[in-house]
């Protein structure tokens, strides 16, 4: 019974929804909690002035200029959970600029610390932000298991909602209710599975050295402030181990075609860091689509998010 906690709660409190993910396609989500104001569950962790609640607290302002970024984190940590926000990214010349909203423990646990990322990364006048998932378990920050995509939608013109699903087998990342990425838990992972308590995390920070073309491009200050809005915040934990259910067929076809479409980068295609894969990667036909750097062979994928569908539109590329 324990080992199905967390998907017996949501189910048994009607929390999943029928979400889009394509011209003719449904899949199922959870369904959006109760959104906490700041204040009910998170406490600012650095950017004095930088960080701005709006909304009697429900939606909050985080901002990046020339003195500091700045950032929030949850009250609590969690062993396990569901966790979202609505997110809206900076628009105009956005190089450099990194947003985070991610789960980490790094600060109880500093040598042995999990983590769960979403890193969006941003671009020059005119070329797309860029998504970034990764996973640490046990302090294997050497060990990166990155992943990067395009977006279907422009992340600056409306709000979008990100979302991790972590259970003690599997962990999920969902783009607006579709699952971009499953990591499941195995032998071969071991303790770099992520299995302690950890809390969430949001900031906006100078990324100058690595996050646009490898640090080719930076942080232009003159269009300075850079502000990332969040709202719809979502702190669904557990503090008990439980475990999940196979993803449905339908949800995981969606996610098959997003990947196949939007991925741009991959640490199990990526010879040249990982001459042979890491244990958990299960690399098929598919590794043709992309140069031993890891990146897409095609330009294709970042073509198709470049077709910016207006907010709500169902997208049939996916």
């Amino acid at each position: 019974m324990a080992g199905r906690f967390l998907l017996a709660v949501l189910l048994a409190s009607s929390s999943w929804v029928a979400a889009s993910a394509g011209a003719a396609d449904k899949v199922m989500v959870p369904r959006p909690a109760a959104a906490l104001t700041f204040g009910e569950g998170y406490t600012q962790l650095f950017g004095d002035s930088n960080l701005r609640l709006h909304g009697d607290g429900k939606r909050v302002h985080i901002s990046l200029d020339e003195r500091t970024g700045s950032g929030f984190a949850s009250q609590g940590a969690y062993l396990h959970g569901f966790f979202s926000a609505s997110i809206k990214l900076p628009s105009d010349y956005a190089a450099g600029v990194v947003v985070a909203f991610y789960m980490s423990n790094g600060d109880v646990y500093e040598k042995t610390h999990d983590e769960l990322d979403f890193e969006f990364l941003g671009n020059v006048k005119g070329k797309e932000w860029r998504v970034q998932t990764n996973v640490y378990g046990d302090g294997s920050t050497a060990v990166g298991r990155e992943e990067r995509y395009g977006l279907w939608f422009d992340p600056t013109q409306d709000f979008h909602r990100y979302a991790i699903l972590w259970t003690n087998r599997t962990i999920v990342f969902y783009v607006d209710g579709t699952p971009i990425r499953e990591v499941v838990r195995s032998e071969a992972m071991g303790a770099q599975f992520p299995s302690k308590p950890m809390s969430l995390y949001a900031t906006i920070w100078d990324g100058s050295s690595w996050a646009t073309s490898g640090g080719r491009y930076k942080v232009d200050y003159k269009y300075a402030p850079y502000v990332a809005e969040f709202t719809d915040l979502e702190l669904r934990g557990c503090d008990q181990p439980e475990g999940g259910s196979a993803m449905p067929s339908r949800q995981r076809a969606a996610m098959e075609r997003v990947r196949a479409r939007h991925m741009t980068y991959g640490y199990c295609y990526d010879r040249a860091r990982y001459p042979a894969p890491l244990p958990e990667c299960r690399v098929g036909a598919e590794a043709a689509m992309y140069l031993p750097s890891g990146e897409a062979r095609s330009s294709d994928r970042r073509r198709h998010g470049k077709r910016h569908r207006r907010a709500g539109a169902a997208d049939s590329s996916l």
